[in-house]
């Protein structure tokens, strides 16, 4: 079988879709051990092209770091992207507190049909009633998913992305995340969820959308 790389490994051998990767020294400082979701964020302020990688323990809650982000740091988030497979009555909260504050002005939330399946009389209808308001570009995606990604573009223009085995919730597992300022991996992952949005949202239009209601219906009528 012919090589990929040559022999100095700095090139390929012929042209490829795969992209080579960069190299970056990793300091000690990069890797962290966190029990406290927003100690993490008073502690972790993203510059461009920096990375985190960190171990998380069974009381991290990632959708407290999400809003203590913002808030430590007033970062004002012109759009946001989470897919989860599931999250918390006090995650939806969290998440209304920041748009209500403005600082999301756009957000799309991914959420397994996992989710639904346990939530579609709970959580649905309260992620409908606390999200979809005048004050935010709200859609809400159910789909088979078990991504855990959580990435926004600040006004400044970063590009931060936030992904690991973690779920909005706390699951009282030990987790890890990693979160960095990147464009070029923030375009991919949204490329994709852009993608599955289109086919499977809730809002205005979609496949399930129907589908979502009558069930929802039907159940309270019986």
């Amino acid at each position: 079988m012919q090589a990929l790389f040559r022999s100095d490994a700095d090139e390929y051998d012929y042209d490829t879709k795969y992209l080579k990767p960069k190299r970056r020294e990793c300091k000690a400082a990069d890797f962290v051990c966190y029990d406290n979701a927003v100690a993490l964020a008073k502690q972790l302020k993203l510059k461009e092209g920096e990375r985190c990688d960190a171990i998380v323990g069974g009381n991290f809650i990632f959708g407290d770091f999400i809003e203590a982000y913002l808030t430590t740091y007033n970062v004002k988030c012109v759009e946001m992207k989470i897919a989860t497979l599931s999250l918390s009555q006090e995650n939806i909260d969290s998440l209304a507190n920041l748009i209500s504050h403005g600082y999301i002005d756009k957000l799309s939330m991914f959420v397994s049909v996992y989710f639904y399946a346990h939530e579609r009389s709970v959580l649905i209808p309260y992620i409908y009633s606390k999200l979809d308001t005048s004050e935010c570009d709200f859609q809400l995606t159910i789909t088979d998913i078990h991504c855990k990604i959580a990435q926004f573009k600040t006004l400044g223009g970063k590009s931060i992305v936030c992904h690991g085995s973690a779920n909005l919730r706390s699951s009282g597992n030990i987790e890890q995340i990693t979160l960095e300022e990147n464009k070029p991996l923030y375009d991919f992952y949204a490329q994709y969820l852009n993608k599955v949005e289109e086919e499977y949202k809730t809002i205005k239009k979609g496949i399930r959308a129907k589908q979502a209601w009558q069930i929802m219906t039907k159940n309270n009528e019986s």
